[in-house]
């Protein structure tokens, strides 16, 4: 069934499927097959179509939740936030990673500090032999990305330093089942640690340390859309990087 209120709307505001389509960066057929379909778009174009319109998502789309009930259900997410990395609790790091039981991620550019940890390398092999897949998502230290974030932080070639450092802390779980390495060439906005349905998301500001910015402890709430925000990014960086095989073996290797 056609959606006459997005075709009106659009006509509304004196746009046409070429300029919205342009605006969203997606094919004028996509929009097309928006309306004349009645296609739902994916929830991020849903509200750039309703942002640009200046309608509600409900309204253009009326079996969706208004934007008070997403926000509402958004609230229920937030666990806590920390004003800085090195306010969180030592102990929650493992204890969050303790219940994983399908989900064990670490998205970070070298994460140095967790390398260091016993009690987390400890539970890496436990949720190893308990059959649990185990992902580490580090950033390619010769990649661009890497020497940007190093020069940010005002530490230079010393982030590259940190992840090969990093990596060697990490042998001992190079082999181990369901335990993968791979590295990534992404601009990192979050350090990302997911377990399950919660995960904590470290912030990275321009000009400060990974450790002095921001983490939001997220859970997973039915309606809510922040947890799936950042999980959806995990599996993004997945994709796009590349396997490892040891610390120091940077050669590809496909899944």
């Amino acid at each position: 069934m056609a959606n006459e209120r997005l075709r009106g709307a659009i006509t509304e505001r004196g746009l046409t499927i070429e300029t919205v389509a342009e605006r969203l960066g997606v094919a004028s057929k996509t929009v097309e097959r928006w309306i004349n379909q009645g296609r739902k778009p994916y929830r991020r174009f849903q509200y750039a179509v309703a942002s640009l319109l200046r309608y509600e998502v409900s309204y253009l789309w009326p079996d969706e939740r208004t934007m008070a009930e997403v926000t509402s259900a958004g609230s229920a997410e937030l666990v806590k936030l920390y004003p800085h990395r090195s306010a969180v609790p030592p102990r929650l790091w493992p204890q969050l990673y303790s219940s994983s039981r399908a989900y064990f991620d670490v998205l970070v550019y070298s994460g140095f500090w967790l390398t260091e940890d016993s009690e987390f390398l400890r539970l890496v092999k436990e949720k190893s032999a308990d059959g649990v897949r185990v992902r580490f998502m580090l950033g390619d230290p010769d990649c661009p990305e890497v020497a940007t974030r190093g020069a940010d932080e005002g530490i230079g070639d010393a982030m590259a330093s940190k992840i090969r450092n990093a990596l060697m802390n990490y042998r001992g779980l190079f082999g181990l089942p369901g335990v993968e390495f791979r590295l990534h060439s992404t601009t990192l906005y979050n350090s990302i640690y997911r377990a399950d349905n919660e995960l904590l998301a470290n912030g990275h500001v321009y000009g400060v340390g990974a450790y002095l910015a921001p983490v939001l402890h997220l859970q997973r709430v039915p309606g809510g859309e922040l947890f799936d925000t950042y999980a959806e990014s995990v599996e993004r960086v997945w994709e796009s990087a590349r396997g490892i095989t040891s610390p120091t073996d940077f050669t590809e290797v496909h899944a």
